[in-house]
């Protein structure tokens, strides 16, 4: 039944700032400020959120594993996941809103608001797989399966996230977040995990 967790993730790659471009001009120096708040945290949020996926994932896949040992291996990855989003929402509301970028205090807001609410998710998954009964096979199976169906509406809200993540880091605000060595860090480290943004 896990393997069907492990299908339900397999799209979920995480939620990088800033991946492509460059910065080619003077910019705006309110702008590289407040990208350089969000990049600098960025590369320890995405490498626990990329093992948080990377363990569901090798969890589900390992037949050998127990009940028990499947459900603490979910649970610390959901707690891992829950945490990783938590503390993005943070990091962008201290931030601030995006200086000299139209509407820049409504978008912060959105995706502060989502990341929140996909961190409450996730909270909600790792409660879900601690209530499993691990010594039952056939009850822990079906409970496994709730789980699954409940992380397919958990993606929904990750792609939601993803697209308003993706509205923050549109033009002048790209710039800025690409120029910043945090982020350049995140992407490299994305790349070779075999991630993307969406």
């Amino acid at each position: 039944m896990n393997k069907k967790l492990a299908a339900a993730l397999s799209g979920g790659a995480v939620l990088t700032l800033a991946l492509t471009g460059c910065s080619g001009d003077e910019g705006n120096k309110e702008l590289d400020a407040w990208a350089k708040k969000v990049c600098d945290a960025v590369p320890a949020q995405n490498a626990k959120i990329s093992a948080a996926y990377v363990a569901i994932t090798k969890a589900a896949k390992d037949t050998k594993s127990t009940p028990k040992e499947l459900q603490q291996a979910d649970s610390k990855a959901f707690q891992d996941l829950a945490d990783g989003y938590k503390a993005r929402a943070s990091l962008i509301s201290s931030a601030g809103a995006p200086p000299g970028v139209d509407n820049g205090a409504t978008i912060q807001k959105d995706v502060i608001t989502k990341l929140t609410a996909l961190s409450a998710a996730y909270a909600d998954l790792k409660k879900q797989v601690d209530g499993l009964d691990t010594k039952d096979q056939g009850k822990f199976a079906s409970g496994l399966k709730d789980v699954s169906a409940e992380m397919k509406q958990v993606e929904t809200q990750r792609q939601s996230a993803v697209k308003a993540l993706k509205k923050l880091e549109s033009g002048d605000t790209k710039k800025a977040l690409t120029s910043q060595e945090g982020c350049k860090q995140a992407a490299v480290a994305s790349a070779s995990a075999g991630t993307a943004t969406g």
